[in-house]
């Protein structure tokens, strides 16, 4: 709770700093806050295994504190540090509204804390707006470039339909069940009580009801049949704005709804689980293909998202088991995406767009970061040594002990698929002269980019450190 409050006053004091023109020290501030914001979920860690108790509720059981919220707490605010620390080349032609764009970056935050630490559907919801607000001002933060307007507008009205059968979901889930809290609907749906009240079957408004939920949540994790706005979003948003929504925004989705489920039912209904095994098996498909035939680096990433995220979906075939293995490809793959959307915002800036071509010869004019690109590309694939293979390595032993070999056969098949796209970068940074003088390397770019492996690569050396976390 520390943390949503210390987040929420950092994004009010990047406003008014603006005011008295102090925009050098926005974003040195802004981090230091965040790393201070990173220590406090790190002490409610502690003082919550210490105290012994797994749960902790504040505000009648509005914000709800365990393993699991506060370990993608600490992820998140991590990711939006070397975001933030992003924002400072990249909006370098915009100084005076890079006040704006650091507050937003702040209040997206702390929406996807709120996302993984809700006790009650109202405050899923508030958090849930919260990153979607923010990121539609961010895919349209270039008023002047056509492709930016065409992304946020295309954003809103998919992102407006999709709260919409969210909230119509909650509203179905409130009816069966009288309650927003979700201890209270677990007890109505698992007992079939709620208080000391003895209720009848709630079973089929529920269920319309988590339909309706998981088809909005699938509109916002840009998951197959509901992923069709996601490549023109990404191609047409400022790239940084394109990193946010492939790392944090999607990792905060996926955990939301993971915890969403966890949290109302101990069992999904068979007829369900076809349904999601469906989904799962389209987005790594299409995902993959449709990947392969992509020249612009910003929509390969955004199928690469696509099928990743339908990865981060088999979780759900052993939920109780698996919050650690969920998490730990989170951070493996959103390291990853930060590593690499760094590289391309320093091989594409000022070159207008983020074809492939752009990056013919990288190997030689700057081989760091031809190395950064290609090791978060094979983390990507799931080749062995990187967090990327164990993450995957982990999640299908994890669905293996559950009898779905089918689901696994195809989730390999797919990561071989992958390695396709993935190579076709990586052998133009390395056998394609680079035609075009490159500019000087920022140094936060550079920074950013071999911070983010190298602690990519440091959970891969070391994964039962982060899997222990959530508990």
């Amino acid at each position: 709770m520390n943390t949503l409050i210390a987040i929420a006053g950092l994004g009010i004091i990047c406003l008014i700093a603006e005011i008295f023109n102090f925009r050098k020290a926005i974003i040195p501030v802004t981090i230091i806050g965040l790393l201070g914001a990173l220590g406090l979920t790190a002490v409610e860690y502690r003082e919550l295994i210490s105290s012994g108790d797994v749960v902790q509720g504040f505000y009648n059981n509005m914000i709800v504190t365990d393993g699991y919220s506060l370990s993608f707490s600490g992820l998140f605010i991590l990711l939006a540090i070397f975001l933030i620390a992003l924002s400072h080349d990249f909006h370098k032609e915009h100084k005076p509204k890079i006040s704006d764009f650091v507050a937003i970056k702040l209040f997206l935050l702390l929406g996807a804390i709120a996302m993984v630490s809700f006790g009650n559907l109202s405050m899923f919801f508030l958090g849930i707006e919260i990153l979607s607000i923010s990121l539609y001002v961010l895919a349209a933060s270039e008023p002047k470039n056509l492709k930016s307007n065409e992304a946020g507008m295309k954003y809103f009205l998919m992102g407006a339909f999709a709260s919409g059968i969210i909230l119509f979901g909650i509203a179905l889930i409130y009816g069966a069940t009288g309650s927003f809290d979700t201890a209270e609907i677990y007890k109505a749906v698992v007992d079939g009580t709620l208080g000391d009240i003895k209720m009848a079957n709630v079973s089929d408004f529920f269920l319309i009801g988590l339909v309706l939920l998981t088809i909005g949540l699938l509109f916002k994790m840009a998951i197959v049949p509901f992923h069709f706005w996601s490549p023109d979003v990404y191609e047409g948003s400022p790239a940084l704005s394109t990193a946010t929504m492939s790392t944090l925004a999607k990792v905060a989705s996926i955990a939301a709804f993971f915890k969403l489920i966890l949290s109302m039912t101990d069992q999904l209904p068979g007829h369900y689980m076809s349904m999601l095994t469906i989904v799962i098996v389209l987005s790594m498909t299409v995902g993959n293909l449709m990947a392969l035939k992509q020249d612009n680096v910003k929509r390969m990433l955004a199928f690469s998202g696509i099928s990743h995220a339908g990865f981060m979906l088999m979780v759900l075939y052993n939920p109780i088991a698996t919050s650690g293995t969920l998490f730990y490809y989170a951070a493996a793959y959103s390291l990853t995406g930060i590593a690499a959307f760094a590289v391309v915002l320093y091989v594409c800036q000022g070159k207008g767009n983020e074809n492939i071509f752009n990056f013919n010869g990288l190997g030689r004019s700057n081989p760091m970061m031809a190395g950064i690109l290609t090791c978060a590309l094979l983390s990507m694939a799931g080749i062995p040594i990187f967090s990327g293979f164990f993450a995957k390595l982990f999640l299908f032993t994890e669905v293996l002990k559950t009898g779905h070999i089918a689901i696994v056969i195809i989730a390999v098949i797919n990561s071989i698929i992958s390695v396709g796209y993935y190579f076709k970068l990586i052998l133009a940074m390395y056998t394609k002269e680079d035609t075009e003088k490159r500019e000087p390397l920022p140094f936060l770019y550079g920074a950013v980019a071999l911070i983010s492996l190298l602690v990519s690569i440091g959970i891969g050396l070391s994964p039962s450190m982060v899997t222990m976390l959530v508990r």
